[in-house]
């Protein structure tokens, strides 16, 4: 039921342009119990920029199925590259909701506020996925910008455990070196 949206990290690689610099991947410590996956920037047919990294943290319920999924991505940023975080964000999100849309599902997300990640000053928007009325999905995204670095934290979830899991998010969001 959770799909990883990958067309969503290409429009922020291809509006964060890369340096040829690589950068020290972000740390993070992910929630007990959860399937950790280090992923390869190469790892979907979409082209990332040098430098990229991305890791991946699937939660499952007791029959072995993803409930719910955190996504880190981390990107280099050219140092006079200006990035509009709110416009990454905002494309972002109607990215998500067309494919949500086009999967039978509606979505409301909240306005884009100001948030941190890591301790870093960051931008979130969380959407509301509904089939026939009914709460399915919870998926939040938060961006920030740091030293040559555009990341995203992505995080979705069957819409109990997304609630259940909020101590796990928040300990992985404090957890964040960016």
């Amino acid at each position: 039921m959770i799909r990883p949206f990958l067309s969503l990290f290409v429009l922020f690689f291809a509006i964060a342009a890369s340096a040829s610099a690589q950068a020290a991947e972000p740390q993070v410590t992910w929630p007990q119990g959860w399937f950790i996956e280090p992923l390869p920037s190469d790892a979907s047919s979409a082209p990332a920029a040098p430098g990229t990294s991305r890791q991946r943290a699937t939660k499952n319920d007791s029959a072995g199925n993803a409930v719910m999924v955190m996504e880190l991505t981390a990107t280099p940023v050219e140092p006079d590259h200006r990035v509009n975080l709110q416009g990454v964000l905002l494309e972002m999100r109607k990215s998500i909701q067309k494919d949500f849309f086009q999967g039978g599902y509606q979505s409301v997300c909240n306005k884009i506020h100001a948030s941190l990640l890591g301790g870093v000053a960051a931008l979130e928007t969380t959407c509301t996925i509904t089939q026939n009325g009914r709460h399915v999905l919870s998926q939040t995204l938060v961006a920030a910008l740091n030293e040559g670095r555009a990341y995203v934290l992505s995080y979705a979830g069957q819409a109990q455990v997304f609630v259940e899991s909020q101590d796990e998010i928040q300990a992985v969001r404090n957890s964040l070196k960016l």
